[in-house]
């Protein structure tokens, strides 16, 4: 398998935050089943929504308080009518079943991925 080769100054520009999920709704609107999150990444980005396409693995209980990793600083996307603000990282396995990227141990939301 081939990989693009980035510069460090590429990396650098994104902006790859630990945040806490605080709501997870369904979003029956998506075209592949997701949910609806929000996201507090701290005093110094704040709440932001995402759609997060983890219905295979996850309930939406059980992400209620998960310390996930997100991108912060990429365009807002319009989904249906619903506008996401960030990127929810995870990887991806066979049949889109979606791995979210925590943190190992508990930290402060906001702080920066590196």
């Amino acid at each position: 398998m081939e990989t693009n080769e980035l510069l460090w100054s590429d990396f650098e520009k994104v902006e790859m935050r630990v945040g806490t999920i605080l709501t997870a709704e369904d979003f029956p609107e998506a075209q592949k089943p997701a949910y609806q999150i929000t996201i507090d990444f701290g005093s110094e980005i704040g709440i932001k929504k995402s759609s997060a396409q983890i219905t295979k693995r996850y309930q939406k209980e059980d992400l209620i308080g998960k310390q996930i990793v997100g991108v912060v600083n990429f365009p807002k996307k319009q989904i249906g009518e619903f506008m996401s603000e960030c990127l929810v990282l995870g990887s991806v396995g066979d049949q889109h079943d979606i791995v979210l990227l925590t943190s190992d141990l508990k930290v402060v939301n906001g702080l920066r991925i590196s």
